[in-house]
């Protein structure tokens, strides 16, 4: 079938405007505020948080392993319970901080023997540890 002079079937493969080929904008657009800031995700307080790396597997139990980092805020008051870094025979140490009636003891997750220590106040806590960063 002929076409008459100056009819049109309409525009050909890739004749389009841009504008025809976007389709609907996504919903997302909406609630994009830019990137995404860990700051403001992990870290309470900037001027007192590092970042420390483990060396060695004794809180593998707790999920801390060899190689991940650590979050550490020096400003935290630690709490029985807490993974602290602490400081033994010069060293800094990752470890589960325990205060009890019978003192206070510094605890590895692998089952180890507890590192004794008479008081809160002998000991020298560096930090408190708020998050472990794992490599997948």
């Amino acid at each position: 079938m002929e076409r008459p002079s100056g009819a049109s079937a309409g525009p050909e493969l890739g004749e389009g405007t841009p504008e025809d080929a976007r389709g609907f904008p996504s919903p997302a657009r909406d609630y994009f505020h830019g990137g995404i800031d860990l700051n403001r995700h992990l870290i309470r307080d900037r001027t007192s948080t590092f970042v420390m790396r483990v060396a060695g597997n004794s809180m593998a139990a707790a999920g801390i392993c060899d190689g991940d980092e650590l979050i550490v805020d020096r400003s935290l008051e630690p709490r029985d319970g807490s993974v602290v870094i602490a400081v033994l025979d010069g060293e800094l140490v990752v470890r589960r901080l325990h205060l009890g009636a019978d003192g206070v003891r510094l605890q590895t997750d692998d089952g180890g023997v507890p590192t004794e220590v008479g008081e809160l106040g002998d000991l020298s806590i560096w930090g408190v540890a708020t998050r472990c960063l794992h490599h997948v």
